[in-house]
């Protein structure tokens, strides 16, 4: 079955079907991929498509919901998502495989990226599925997701909303960060902005996000904040803000029964 994507519609037509039976919007995205199932309606900007080309390979196709196309600066972060991908080539990143403009019958766009589908879990659903990380797989994962950070911050961004529905487990057992819809590009505008008063635009995921970030003021260190809260919940098993003394501001995670023994407490030797 083909769905349409047509917001006032989302009726299922067969796989022959070029036009949908009910609203008349193509049913082709880009004239090669072929729109499956909904995966998610609850991803920020976007609504989130399985896809499939025209070799029949999964993809994903992550829409921009119709009602932010008004407002540019959203788009704008939409588009610089496809552009950030698109420059690299890193196991640790979704792949690109377009940037698309797909029109309604009304004549309305919707903004699209069609990327590569990553199998496994997210390590938020691994939370809910797994005891706690061992202290192993703990400094590996973390290693992983640093090396992750450091190709898109020297290319000039920073993600702004690390946590762990936000990383996937592929089945080889390597980490991808997913999600750049709310990345930043790091130019010196952009960091004198966050030095005069209201900030820059606030991406905030309650338990992840780093104090300055939360009032507005987000930089690239911040990423690694998310990435710390990140890792706190996976090996304690315990959500971030559950550890949290709102009185002295200090997350008590060392009391909490953990495999992870001494070693993140130290730096670890480079490779």
């Amino acid at each position: 079955m083909r769905l349409c994507i047509n917001p006032n519609c989302n009726s299922q037509n067969l796989d022959t079907a070029e036009l949908c039976q009910q609203c008349g919007c193509e049913l082709l995205i880009d004239r090669a991929y072929a729109v499956k199932r909904l995966l998610s309606d609850k991803s920020g900007f976007g609504t989130i498509y399985e896809v499939e080309d025209a070799n029949q390979h999964p993809k994903v196709l992550k829409i921009l919901k119709p009602e932010f196309n008004d407002q540019p600066k959203t788009v704008e972060l939409f588009e610089q998502e496809a552009f950030l991908l698109g420059q690299i080539d890193s196991t640790g990143l979704p792949k690109i495989d377009a940037y698309i403009h797909h029109y309604l019958p009304d004549k309305k766009k919707l903004y699209g990226i069609v990327m590569e589908k990553i199998e496994g879990m997210n390590l938020h659903d691994w939370i809910y599925s797994h005891k706690r990380l061992s202290e192993k797989m703990a400094i590996g994962w973390l290693k992983q997701i640093v090396r992750v950070l450091k190709i898109v911050h020297q290319k000039g961004y920073f993600h702004r909303d690390i946590k762990p529905s936000n990383i996937m487990l592929r089945p080889s057992g390597k980490l991808a960060l997913i999600d750049f819809g709310t990345a930043r590009e790091a130019t010196y505008t952009y960091l004198a902005k966050i030095g005069s008063v209201g900030g820059v635009t606030k991406i905030s995921s309650a338990g992840y996000t780093s104090p300055e970030q939360e009032r507005g003021f987000a930089i690239p260190q911040s990423d690694f904040y998310s990435l710390g809260m990140t890792f706190l919940h996976l090996v304690t098993s315990t959500y971030p803000l559950n550890l949290h003394d709102s009185h002295t501001d200090i997350y008590h995670w060392r009391g909490v029964q953990l495999k992870v023994k001494v070693q993140l407490n130290k730096k670890w030797k480079k490779d």
